[in-house]
């Protein structure tokens, strides 16, 4: 019933709806690789303020320190830099770093880079006034209109994959889009890198979740690259968290040392829930992510001075009534705008924020929390923008409908970011002087030349009067969103492989697989 009544209303509208379908790419692929800001960034905090933010996380650092688990290699390399060690217990340390050390380590550390993708067309460059966003990451469940939510599944996987390279306004495929659970957990690292390789020919990021997989996602993309162009290239990033708080797990900063030695990128991201690993002030929480990040990124340029590393943050509140995460709130967004600012200090490119909701349906209370997390990557100045698309139920469930509805946003994003031009065309001087006074401007010659260019059209709003909506099903948003990620499924068509790639890509998978158990817990 909603396809059908979707397709009639775009017979009654004629071409203009395969004119805006052109507008909006409908067609795979991206209109461009990433978006280079037009618009500055919004820097709410004086040079005094942030001052005294950096200098408390130097103090955390210095007085408090890190935590280090299991990783005697990372310990000897952070004590040969300089860091203070104290064996607390049999494979933990305590490192405290001096001031200012960590800022000296990170000046090697690139304040751009590409990453490169199997199409070249589709490189994506992060740092500087550079904006890439990705889909939502790491759910273990699935959702949309039609079965509700459950466990995600390798099917559920590709379909992400799928949906995101079909999208024009996403630039970068992701890494763990769902949890297919229906994999054993130690093979199923394996199954998604492929997925990614397979279904986009946009870059990707690979698995972080022990080391020997870490150095299988890299492997698959010697393969697919060749392994001079990766030694010397970044091709695939890991997303790594910190243990809040204070803390480094050996299995984070292995995978941190695997990634760093191969020259690959890798983002350091503390996820700090206030009241709970982190202060409830938000000075506090961002002070703490600093400090974390830092620690994080710095181990990189130790390890292979010059690898690509992103400063992150990814900071979220609490209800204090029920102890639950809040995601989508005021605090928070400010956060954001102020570890932009920290990150440009540093001279570090930066991941935060997205498009997130503790919602539990494609809602008014999805969007409303999303666009308040994702203005604030938008005005903060973020490089990277995880989470951009498919975000519901607290980072619980990957929704079908909203990852449609959010890439929509991220078109109007694009826009916004483009700002505004000021020339004799853009004045429209001739715009009202060729007809005068008193005369509509839908005849003229600056409209006829801009009417198909000049706004950003979008796949999803309705904005037809109500009789036609009415006529034509009376749809709300969730179900137009629940037509239109069917359809571009239907339409996909996955990017031509190099049948040896290929070829070499699912030999590797398979001998990796055989040479271990399954694993599901």
């Amino acid at each position: 019933m909603a396809e059908d009544g979707m397709s009639g209303g775009k017979r009654a509208r004629g071409g203009r709806s395969q004119r805006r379908d052109a507008r909006v790419g409908v067609e795979q692929g991206v209109k461009r690789p990433y978006i280079v800001r037009g618009i500055p960034t919004y820097d709410i905090l004086s040079d005094e303020s942030l001052t005294r933010i950096e200098a408390t996380a130097e103090r955390i650092l210095a007085e408090i320190g890190i935590e280090l688990r299991d990783d005697a290699e990372a310990m000897r390399l952070y004590k040969t830099a300089g860091a203070e060690v104290t064996e607390t217990a049999p494979q933990v340390w305590r490192l405290k770093f001096p001031p200012g050390m960590l800022k000296e380590i990170l000046k090697t550390a690139p304040a751009e880079f590409t990453q490169h993708a199997r199409n070249p067309a589709n490189n994506v460059r992060i740092g500087g006034r550079n904006v890439v966003f990705a889909p939502s990451y790491g759910s273990p469940f699935v959702m949309d209109l039609d079965r509700g939510r459950r466990y995600g599944t390798i099917e559920d996987f590709r379909n992400f994959v799928k949906l995101s390279q079909s999208s024009p306004w996403l630039h970068h495929s992701g890494g763990t889009v769902c949890e297919p659970t229906d994999i054993a957990v130690n093979k199923r690292h394996l199954d998604m890198v492929y997925a990614h390789i397979r279904y986009s020919d946009r870059a990707f990021l690979g698995s972080i979740t022990a080391p020997d997989r870490a150095a299988d996602s890299v492997e698959m993309a010697r393969i697919l690259f060749g392994a001079d162009f990766t030694d010397q290239n970044c091709v695939v990033m890991g997303n790594f968290n910190t243990t809040s708080p204070l803390v480094l797990d050996g299995v984070t900063t292995a995978g941190i040392r695997t990634y760093a030695a191969a020259n690959q990128g890798s983002i350091h991201l503390p996820f700090l829930l206030g009241g709970a690993v982190a202060p409830l002030t938000i000075a506090g929480m961002v002070a703490q992510g600093l400090a974390e990040s830092m620690a994080s990124c710095a181990l990189t340029q130790l390890v292979r001075p010059g690898s690509p590393a992103i400063l992150a943050s990814f900071f979220s509140s609490m209800s204090l009534r029920t102890g639950s995460p809040t995601f989508g709130t005021p605090e928070p967004a400010i956060g954001s705008l102020v570890m932009g600012q920290l990150a440009r200090r540093l001279n570090l490119p930066l991941r935060c924020a997205g498009n997130f909701s503790t919602s539990k349906l494609p809602d008014g209370q999805a969007m409303a929390q999303s666009m308040m997390s994702m203005m604030s990557a938008i005005q903060g100045g973020a490089n990277y923008v995880l989470h951009s698309a498919g975000f519901l139920d607290g980072l619980l469930s990957m929704s079908y409908e909203k990852l449609v509805m959010d890439t929509d946003i991220c078109g109007a994003l694009h826009a916004y970011l483009d700002g505004m031009a000021v020339d004799d065309d853009a004045l429209a001087f001739e715009a009202l002087a060729e007809l005068g006074p008193g005369q509509h401007l839908f005849s003229t010659q600056h409209t006829l030349r801009h009417y198909e260019t000049s706004y950003w059209d979008s796949a999803l709003d309705d904005n037809q009067p109500w009789e036609s909506w009415d006529e034509q099903g009376g749809l709300d948003y969730a179900k137009r969103a629940n037509t239109r990620w069917k359809k571009l499924l239907a339409e996909y068509e996955a990017p031509p492989l190099d049948a040896g790639i290929d070829e070499a890509l699912q030999d590797f998978m398979a001998r990796r697989k055989a040479a271990m158990a399954d694993m599901w817990y």
